[in-house]
């Protein structure tokens, strides 16, 4: 049985510690003795070391007695968003956590670390058989899902990875999440003194703003998005800016609309240079690969079992952003993200109610018990 005061413990004590990304050494100092406490073998990479940061991702695992069964890997991520300065937790009169509005609550994604603590806990105590279960606690996934990129093939020992990293509802199941691509464009002018002798210049800014006033962005279709989101230039009001950067984004969980959105952005940025005489350098890097699953496929018929085995009906939703799942996904190894219920992540209004954690540690808990008795051949 989950028990609602000690999760409530775990989780106000984790968001207390700030773990911006890459700074997440005090998340993964804390953790590990939770772990072992429950008999796991701990461990933690190389990571932080590759991607300049303080901490790796931290790994568990614990062999089961049960020889059926699939094993289960539960990820979340160690890091958050800012800010975080000051954070202190509010609980309210009817059990919703929150801050006073000068921080985020960090529920994204802490309220999945202590959903998957608190599960392995009531396993132990109840003595719930269990094939194999592995944790993956990565970093730096809000800055590009970076510890996740550095987890290998091999070291991921499920057979099914169940991501804890998304709001409401809880429980539910993202099937889908798109592929998505940054373009960064550098427009190229010509400086000149803009109050004697403006004639001479070539405004790169002016080019980017052509270019950016002919785009579709935002909600391009319902698989489909677009957005600009930084736009730097210039060195004085009296200049003629002979250089201006874009850094923009598409996404969508179809390749042929994310080809032809990218086209679209591209085919604006060199329109826009060439209606004011500017030139233009473009870069297109992908950040990483869409992935789709059947509601038949053995990861989703497993949750939506262990869902509806205390009462919650699978809700299967798909993504508009991506996850650790994505990468996870693109290396072989089945992966879905599950609702943890948290709500407003991102921003000063972030709040999780105490009810709707405990209920994902319930289906956590009901999940290693199906995956106990689900045929091995399914994996």
């Amino acid at each position: 049985m989950i028990k609602y005061e000690r999760l409530q413990h775990l989780f106000l004590s984790l968001v207390r510690i700030n773990s911006p990304s890459k700074d997440e050494r005090r998340m993964a100092d804390f953790l590990p003795p939770h772990l072992e406490a429950l008999g796991y073998e701990v461990f933690e990479d190389n990571a932080g070391a590759r991607i300049g940061g303080t901490a790796g991702n931290v790994y568990a695992f614990k062999q089961g007695a049960s020889r059926n069964g699939v094993s289960i890997t539960f990820s979340a991520h160690l890091d958050t968003v800012q800010p975080t300065s000051g954070l202190e937790p509010v609980v309210t009169q009817d059990g919703v956590v929150k801050t006073d509005g000068s921080s985020i609550l960090g529920a994204d994604d802490k309220a999945g670390v202590a959903a998957i603590i608190e599960a392995l806990r009531v396993v132990e105590e109840e003595d719930i058989p269990y094939r194999g279960i592995q944790v993956i606690f990565d970093v730096a996934e809000e800055i590009g899902l970076l510890g996740a990129k550095l987890v290998p093939k091999e070291s991921i020992r499920g057979d099914f990875v169940y991501v804890l990293d998304t709001e409401k509802p809880v429980a539910s199941i993202v099937v889908a999440g798109p592929s998505h691509e940054n373009l960064k464009a550098v427009f190229t002018g010509r400086a000149s003194h803009a109050g004697i002798n403006p004639e001479a210049g070539v405004n790169a800014i002016v080019a980017a703003s052509r270019a950016i006033s002919m785009m579709k962005l935002g909600r391009i279709d319902f698989e489909t998005t677009a957005n600009v989101g930084v736009i730097e230039g210039g060195v004085a009001r009296n200049i003629v800016a002979e250089r201006a950067e874009v850094l923009a984004e598409a996404r969508s969980r179809g390749e042929e609309k994310l080809a032809a959105q990218r086209q679209h952005m591209l085919e604006c940025f060199r329109e826009g240079a060439a209606e004011v005489g500017a030139s233009v350098e473009i870069e297109v890097q992908r950040e990483y690969n869409a992935f789709r699953w059947k509601p038949d496929d053995p990861i989703i018929r497993l949750a939506s079992s262990a869902g509806e085995s205390i009462g919650i009906s699978p809700q299967l939703v798909e993504a508009g952003g991506g996850s650790d799942a994505n990468i996870y996904n693109e290396i072989g190894v089945p992966t879905v993200l599950i609702g943890v219920g948290y709500e407003g992540a991102h921003s000063t209004s972030e709040q999780i109610a105490v009810a709707d954690l405990a209920k994902c540690a319930e289906f956590l808990v009901a999940l290693i018990r199906k995956s106990g008795e689900t045929e091995r051949d399914v994996a």
